[in-house]
């Protein structure tokens, strides 16, 4: 997923509650949603970060390897740019885009 096209706040907003419990009717249920898919995105950041990091893993780093790989710098520039998992849940749920049920009140 690329994170650079999510249309995110870069940093917090004083936000509405009833914008949250609208959907659900239910602010904590609408936390608990966001906060389940914002540990899903950062879970998939991390994942994603760890393997781009491990093409410069080596097993004998020398000390000037270690500070001038520039490459690293730029990948490490990119993640920190990115806004917050948190952020990005809170848009997405929003914006209607989070799939999300609850298992008490389906039909059996």
């Amino acid at each position: 997923m690329d994170y650079k096209k999510i249309k995110s706040e870069l940093t917090t907003v004083t936000r509405d509650l009833r914008e949250f419990d609208k959907d659900t009717q239910n602010i904590y249920q609408s936390v608990v949603i966001i906060s389940k898919r914002a540990n899903q995105i950062g879970q998939e950041m991390k994942e994603e970060l760890n393997g781009k990091l491990e093409e410069f893993a080596t097993s004998t780093d020398n000390l000037e390897e270690i500070f001038e790989n520039r490459e690293q710098i730029e990948i490490a520039r990119y993640y920190e740019q990115l806004p917050k998992p948190s952020l990005i849940a809170i848009s997405e749920f929003t914006n209607n885009n989070i799939y999300y049920r609850v298992p008490d009140t389906e039909e059996k």
